[in-house]
């Protein structure tokens, strides 16, 4: 099969963009971003988009093509990305997805699980729960019904807390028991590599780009986006935390330390999420692009 896609997964700020614009350039293909922030055209600094000078040498698609006002689905990715590779691959050999949203790619990859129909009774109880008694019975629950998913699953992403007790309850069986059921055959060849990255200079290169960020106009950025702070989108690191200092809830240097703090925790779980597949293909995040064309193009890859 001649026809590839080649993934480049990572933590965040371990050199994804810099690594897929080398090896785009040297295969003269293009990128898809599978990155679900740098989806929205009013979130640029916050969200790392690459540079229009980075931008202007290879074609990207599914960059800033969306609205923070849009509702995009993993499920709308997944059909608009699919097209995208079908139509690419006609005139190419190859093309590229990049990105840390690990649950985008793998819609794309693996195709998506199916879950059953949620009882309205219990979406309702849950939420009100939420609201009386916090995350932390969010929590609790779920650690109670699927000791599984809660070792995977963002902990401090309410919405993802919700969704899992409610298929759990209105299935009665875990929430992880729906996962990886599914099944889908490409006619294009995948190969999956993930970039490692030492621990501590991992977060010596997150600490510094989110410096990098705030010199660029991250808080005017999070200030013209106040209005829209409750959607979904802006539930994100980087804003949610300057959020809470424009109202007077914490102060600027505290922001600045959450967001390091909660950046790193963010690669850690990405980290994570990508030492659970076993069709990873790890690479070094200073490896040389000659060193990764061989490596996609040999037949005897070792996982």
């Amino acid at each position: 099969m001649n026809k590839k896609l080649i993934t480049i997964s990572g933590p965040t700020a371990s050199g994804k963009t810099d690594l897929s614009i080398a090896l785009a350039l040297s295969l003269n293909c293009s990128i898809i971003s599978s990155d679900s922030r740098q989806f929205y055209k009013e979130m640029t600094i916050g969200t790392a988009v690459p540079s229009k000078k980075e931008l202007s040498k290879v074609k990207h698609y599914c960059i800033q093509h969306k609205s923070i006002n849009d509702n995009y689905t993993i499920k709308d990715f997944q059909i608009e990305a699919l097209n995208i590779i079908k139509n690419e691959l006609k005139i190419n050999n190859n093309i590229i997805m990049v990105g840390g949203s690990g649950m985008y790619m793998d819609a794309l990859i693996y195709g998506l699980d199916s879950f059953p129909e949620i009882i309205p009774e219990i979406r309702t109880k849950i939420n009100s729960k939420y609201k009386e008694l916090g995350i932390k019975y969010l929590q609790n629950k779920l650690k109670d019904l699927d000791p599984e998913y809660f070792l995977k699953v963002d902990i401090h992403n309410h919405r993802r807390l919700i969704r899992a007790l409610e298929v759990s309850l209105s299935s009665n069986k875990p929430y992880s028991s729906f996962l990886n059921n599914k099944k889908v055959n490409h006619d294009f060849k995948i190969i999956n590599t993930a970039i490692n990255c030492n621990r501590d200079v991992l977060y010596e290169r997150i600490n510094n780009r989110v410096d990098e960020m705030l010199y660029k106009g991250l808080l005017n950025e999070v200030k013209d986006l106040e209005n829209y702070k409750n959607l979904r989108s802006m539930n994100t690191v980087g804003y949610k935390e300057l959020f809470l200092y424009l109202e007077n809830k914490i102060s600027f240097n505290d922001a600045v330390n959450e967001i390091k703090k909660n950046s790193r925790r963010f690669a850690k779980r990405q980290v994570t999420w990508l030492r659970n597949k076993e069709d990873i293909k790890w690479i070094e995040n200073n490896i040389i692009i000659d060193d990764f064309m061989n490596l996609i193009n040999s037949d005897s890859l070792k996982h």
